[in-house]
């Protein structure tokens, strides 16, 4: 069934749903950042043997491979936006953020579950890969055709801007529980868990934000053009 938006939208509509574009783009990178400032504290933990440098390197290289599957999720999350819109690829991408954090929050060290924790932590950062990948270019097309044709460069920055910002909430977080909230015994024991929780929770919220969003109307238009053509086709 094609998506169909309202006839000309409010601006009310055309902001919300540019912001929780924007939102849904923020926690994604905060949640990929939120990775790599905390890879200190849980790095022995899923690594327990061989010395520290031994242990940061391992962790190194599974961030390294969340590298690796962003050009297929921008890929795959590229095509789905083609054909099932772009509302949808951004919500499918905010749902494999959560999944990705979930199991890193969730998951037992190498002392409880030995091999397994570093395969789920492996699992767990290819799936966020994917949906990085798949946010960016989907986000940036969303935030472009949603804006006004006059604003188009203004609003489309916001794809950037909510990636720096990600980034500095993640550092922000991790400033804040050393100096603050936490130990460092017990960052390394328990509190490394609780930026990938926030992160979850955020994309839960994100992913509610964007169940409100409208369809773009270039897709709309693109998909009936296509559905008439097939009809045309048919008789």
């Amino acid at each position: 069934m094609t998506p169909t938006p309202p006839t000309r939208l409010t601006s009310a509509q055309r902001l919300r749903s540019i912001f929780s574009g924007s939102v849904g783009n923020l926690v994604e990178w905060y949640d990929w950042y939120v990775y790599a400032a905390f890879s200190l504290y849980f790095a022995e933990i899923f690594f327990p043997g061989g010395d520290r440098t031994s242990q940061l390197l391992k962790t190194a290289a599974i961030f390294a491979v969340g590298f690796l599957m962003r050009p297929l999720g921008g890929w795959l999350l590229g095509r789905y936006a083609d054909r099932h819109g772009r509302k949808r690829a951004l919500m499918l991408s905010v749902v494999m953020m959560c999944g990705g954090s979930l199991i890193i929050a969730c998951t037992p060290g190498y002392a409880t579950i030995g091999v397994a924790a570093p395969i789920l932590l492996v699992l767990a950062r290819l799936l966020q890969g994917l949906s990085v990948g798949g946010e960016y270019g989907t986000s940036a097309t969303y935030l472009s055709e949603m804006a006004t044709r006059g604003h188009r460069g203004f609003w489309s920055s916001f794809q950037y801007v909510t990636l720096v910002m990600g980034h500095l909430i993640a550092l922000a977080v991790l400033i804040a529980l050393q100096r603050v909230f936490l130990t460092d015994e017990q960052l390394r024991d328990w509190g490394w868990r609780i930026p990938f929780a926030i992160g979850a929770v955020a994309a839960l919220v994100a992913l509610w934000l964007r169940r409100n969003m409208v369809e773009t109307e270039s897709f709309c238009r693109r998909d009936a053009s296509h559905a008439d053509r097939g009809q045309a086709q048919g008789t």
